[in-house]
């Protein structure tokens, strides 16, 4: 009876290397019938830590509402819509407390 050897790598040291170099795994799945195309779905993954990510210029997640709400509320901000909401509001409180 033969014994592999050990691997010397071990899932964290994998998990490591993946996470600091990034894989890309790309797809597409197409649905069709008779030749005729209903449905097509691209698929696109990116594994990496989020340093990585911010190198490689995808950092979307920093201006997401979702992800950052800090964000939406420095947007509103900016563009003065917080500034008009509230102006509206102190014109007709009573029509607030109704709105809710």
């Amino acid at each position: 009876m033969t014994r592999l050897a050990a691997s010397s790598d071990s899932l964290a040291d994998i998990l490591e290397r993946v996470l600091d170099k990034g894989v890309v795994i790309a797809g597409d799945i197409g649905v069709s019938v008779v030749e005729v195309e209903l449905l097509t779905l691209r698929i696109r993954l990116f594994i990496a830590s989020a340093q990585t990510a911010r190198e490689m210029g995808m950092d979307w997640w920093t201006n997401d509402p979702f992800f950052a709400p800090n964000a939406a509320r420095e947007e509103l901000e900016e563009t003065g819509l917080a500034a008009r909401v509230a102006a509206l509001e102190a014109r007709d409180p009573g029509r607030r407390d109704a709105l809710r």
